[in-house]
C-alpha cells in the first residue's frame, strides 16, 4: 500500500514532458557535416581500367596505390546490357577523370586490364577530359599454361 502512495505524489506533468520530448527528437532530422575535398599535393597518378565483357571499372590512385576516386558504368546509370559498350566506359571514365581534374590530378599512367568493349574508349576518354596519359600498359593477367584441362570424355 505504501507503494501506492508514492506513486500518486510522484508529479504527473514530468512523465508526460518527458514523452513528448523524446518524440520530438525522434522526429528531428539529423544532419551531417561532410568535410570538403581537399586538393591533391601530388600531380600525378594511376588509372586503372578493369574492362570485363559486362561491365568497366575505372579507378585512379596516387602512385602508391590509395584510390582518390572511381567509378563504373553501373554507377554512372547503366544497366543490363548498356553496361557492356564502350559508351559506358566513356561515361564513366569522364566522371572519375573530372572529379580527379578539379582536386589537382594532371598526369596519369594508364593500366589496363581485361578483354572487354570499354577499353580504348576509355583510355581517350580521360585524355580528352584534361588528364595528360604518360603511357598506357597492358596488365591482363596471362596464364602460362594454366590449370589441367578435364579428362577427355570415354564412351
Amino acid at each position: 500500500m505504501a507503494d501506492n502512495n508514492t506513486d500518486a505524489k510522484k508529479p504527473v506533468g514530468a512523465a508526460g514532458a518527458s514523452a513528448s520530448a523524446a518524440a520530438a527528437a525522434k522526429t528531428k532530422k539529423k544532419t551531417t557535416i561532410r568535410k570538403k575535398k581537399s586538393k591533391l599535393n601530388f600531380t600525378k597518378g594511376i588509372a586503372h581500367i578493369h574492362a570485363s565483357y559486362s561491365n568497366t571499372i575505372i579507378s585512379i590512385s596516387d602512385e602508391q596505390g590509395k584510390v582518390i576516386a572511381w567509378a563504373s558504368a553501373g554507377t554512372c546509370g547503366m544497366s543490363g546490357s548498356k553496361k557492356s559498350t564502350p559508351f559506358a566506359a566513356q561515361v564513366a571514365a569522364s566522371n572519375v577523370a573530372k572529379v580527379c581534374v578539379d582536386r589537382g590530378l594532371k598526369q596519369v599512367d594508364v593500366e589496363v586490364k581485361g578483354p572487354g568493349p570499354g577499353r580504348e574508349t576509355a583510355v581517350r576518354a580521360l585524355e580528352a577530359s584534361g588528364l595528360k596519359v604518360l603511357s598506357i600498359s597492358d596488365v591482363t593477367p596471362i596464364p602460362h599454361n594454366g590449370c589441367r584441362p578435364p579428362k577427355r570424355p570415354r564412351g
